[in-house]
């Protein structure tokens, strides 16, 4: 069968909208609201229309304007949305010329399938785990994920605990650890225009971050004038530092300067600074790592400050 295209025309009438127009639009009561989903940048959308028998002549209207009717393009009465771009979302309507009837209410949503998620994880202590995603593009449209995991290829699989269903992130508790098979977390993006999945693969100890230490603070030594005293606490998201130990990395500098120096690492919670300069500020961050050199250091504590004892 040979389709025929006809070409969209606006039939402005003076003073367009009318009293008439605007009841005729709104009159939409009783006629469900039906959802149809389309990708932006589509040569064509066609929205359909249930053409009355016998008559082939239906008119459109959007809702987000009065500029006119959108008259039949097809002889179906369906109408054709070229180069489909974000300002053609919104709601249609068609109706019967002859009578004003109104016919179907489509809303038009217009985006894009999801990507594969970018996915990356973390670990802040043993056994737990956080993961977190993204989409390299935005969809425009609801997009849903879901998360599992297992331990291996053949291993059982779970559910990554996410908040809601549209989060972007996910925890996984009581890993075992030092595997020596791989976990496998499965992300899948999910929206009305598709579907895509990414495996994420790690062990935990290679992708092991503490969060930074805690209530890092400065304090002289009295009768000391080049020495001062570094105290902190281990970040208290670490579980069982008895059996998990952390060491230390101290980086300070002199007020006024734009240079840093950094101590060796160290197992204990406090530190003497030596060799610095009387009556002078020092500014001291520490950073944690798993005592194993497991996984990466964690960002730099907030910054303390302090001065070294000086006589009255």
């Amino acid at each position: 069968m040979q389709r025929i295209i006809l070409t969209i025309s606006f039939l402005l009438s003076p003073g367009f909208p009318s009293q008439e127009d605007i009841v005729w639009f709104n009159g939409s009561k009783g006629v469900p609201l039906d959802q149809q989903y389309a990708s932006l940048g589509a040569p064509e959308v066609l929205l359909h229309c249930p053409v009355p028998e016998g008559n082939s002549t239906v008119g459109w209207k959007m809702s987000s304007t009065f500029r006119g009717i959108l008259k039949a393009v097809r002889r179906d009465g369906s109408l054709v949305l070229q180069n489909a771009s974000l300002a053609q979302n919104g709601e249609y309507s068609c109706h019967d010329l002859a009578t004003g009837r109104l016919l179907r209410r489509i809303h038009l949503k217009l985006g894009y399938p999801p990507d594969k998620p970018l996915v990356w994880c973390w670990s802040t202590t043993y056994p737990a785990i956080n993961c977190s995603w993204r989409l390299e593009t935005k969809t425009h449209l609801p997009t849903f994920f879901s998360s599992t995991y297992r331990l291996g290829m053949g291993g059982e699989v779970k559910e990554c605990v996410q908040a809601t269903t549209v989060a972007n992130s996910c925890s996984i508790d009581n890993v075992q650890m030092f595997s020596i098979n791989p976990y496998v977390l499965n992300v899948t993006a999910v929206n009305p225009l598709g579907a895509a999945m990414t495996h994420y693969y790690f062990f935990q100890n290679e992708i092991l971050k503490p969060d930074p230490p805690e209530d890092l603070t400065v304090s002289q030594i009295p009768g000391q004038r080049k020495k001062i005293l570094l105290v902190w606490k281990p970040p208290s998201s670490w579980k069982f530092p008895e059996y998990f130990p952390l060491k230390y990395l101290i980086r300070y500098s002199r007020d006024g300067t734009n240079t840093s120096k950094m101590t060796r690492p160290t197992e204990q919670t406090s530190f003497v600074l030596t060799g610095i300069r009387p009556g002078v500020t020092y500014h001291a961050q520490v950073a944690a790592k798993d005592f194993l050199d497991h996984g990466e250091y964690s960002p730099w504590s907030p910054a303390a400050s302090g001065a070294a004892w000086m006589p009255e």
